[in-house]
């Protein structure tokens, strides 16, 4: 996908220092938290119809008609006498069986397939107000827990229709056992689920969502969910050319400083200042940023520091912030180990994110007349 701000083309900016996120230390009230539960402006416009499934992998077709017909069937909820939502048109104070069938569905695939295009066209075709639908990473989930409490996330997400968790994380068992625990508490309010899912490695050529790990983890409910196998390439480097090589630093400073709101950070200290700023910060961290310019990026240290920049990539992806860098191509930030090791998924889709936002910021580094 092509950046709406690097297609416009950068804005000049005479005399004017660029933005510095390593100056920024945003803090992110509960309620903005709950509020911001839509999905991310890079979304905000999908729909099943702009969904494009490569011909060569049906179950991406099907996928769109599983989830089409999902959305038409969370329509006609009405309210109990309590005000809360039943499921599938049931009201609460009826007390109804629980209906026949998957009451979620669980898209299973690799990086790039679509599954957050396919998540947040859900969101947008079910029929209720968007008070009544949220849309969140797993991170964002556990984070609205820590800061709302967990009793009081139950009360605030058991009057929705739908509630959407991308990327569902079986790597942490302990936040995972949280938002399952979570989840069983939405289930019983009548609350219908839709997830992506964070397969763990060698569990995606199964081809069925890694059930034994779900079965464990989510602690019986899996049988509430259809899972959807969504096979395929990387659609965002599928027919396109490879991205820019990186630039040079003189380069990449002179663009941060000819282009208004972009931010020109060191990577080595950006990484740093990321250990300071929790990650469900990184959205308001970013906020108002035209362009990220980068230099001197280098391998990440650790473990910790390759999950959090993990994050930071998510949130500039979201938000079609693109990223104009000098030192090592994008490819090169994680190591043979960490590309191997458990979390490895998310590595690879950090690459695939900043190799297409470093392809938008292409714009940003080229001659002005």
């Amino acid at each position: 996908m092509s950046s709406s701000t690097a297609a416009s083309g950068p804005r000049p900016m005479a005399d004017a220092a660029p933005l510095s996120l390593c100056a920024r230390e945003p803090h992110v009230p509960a309620d903005r938290l709950v509020a911001e539960m839509v999905p991310p402006p890079r979304f905000d416009g999908v729909r099943f119809a702009t969904y494009i499934p490569d011909p060569d992998q049906p179950s991406q077709s099907e996928a769109v008609r599983v989830l089409e017909d999902f959305a038409a069937g969370l329509g006609g909820a009405h309210a109990s006498g309590t005000g809360r939502r039943g499921f599938f048109g049931l009201g609460r104070s009826r007390a109804p069986k629980a209906p026949a069938g998957p009451r979620g569905v669980y898209l299973d695939g690799g990086y790039g397939v679509g599954k957050t295009h396919l998540l947040a066209s859900l969101w947008h075709a079910t029929p209720a107000e968007p008070a009544l639908k949220a849309f969140g990473t797993f991170v964002e989930l556990t984070n609205l827990v820590g800061a709302l409490g967990f009793q009081q996330t139950v009360r605030t997400l058991s009057g929705h229709r739908l509630l959407c968790i991308d990327e569902f994380e079986l790597d942490d068992p302990g936040d995972t056992v949280l938002v399952s625990t979570l989840l069983g508490k939405l289930v019983d309010a009548g609350v219908a689920l839709a997830a992506t899912s964070n397969t763990l490695p060698g569990k995606l050529g199964e081809g069925r969502f890694a059930a034994a790990d779900f079965l464990r983890e989510i602690q019986g409910l899996s049988a509430h969910f259809r899972a959807l196998r969504i096979d395929g390439e990387d659609y965002r480097h599928r027919g396109l050319p490879e991205a820019p090589a990186p630039y040079s630093a003189d380069q990449v400073t002179k663009a941060a400083h000819a282009t208004e709101g972009a931010s020109l950070d060191a990577f080595p200290r950006l990484l740093e200042h990321l250990a300071r700023v929790h990650p469900s910060r990184y959205g308001a961290l970013t906020e108002g940023v035209r362009a990220v310019c980068l230099t001197d990026v280098r391998p990440v240290p650790d473990q910790s520091t390759a999950l959090r920049l993990v994050v930071l990539a998510d949130r500039l992806y979201d938000r079609e912030v693109p990223v104009l860098a000098s030192g090592l191509p994008f490819d090169q930030l994680f190591s043979e180990e960490m590309l191997k090791g458990g979390y490895r998924k998310k590595y690879f889709r950090a690459i695939s994110r900043l190799t297409a936002l470093a392809r938008d910021a292409k714009p940003l580094a080229e001659p002005r007349d």
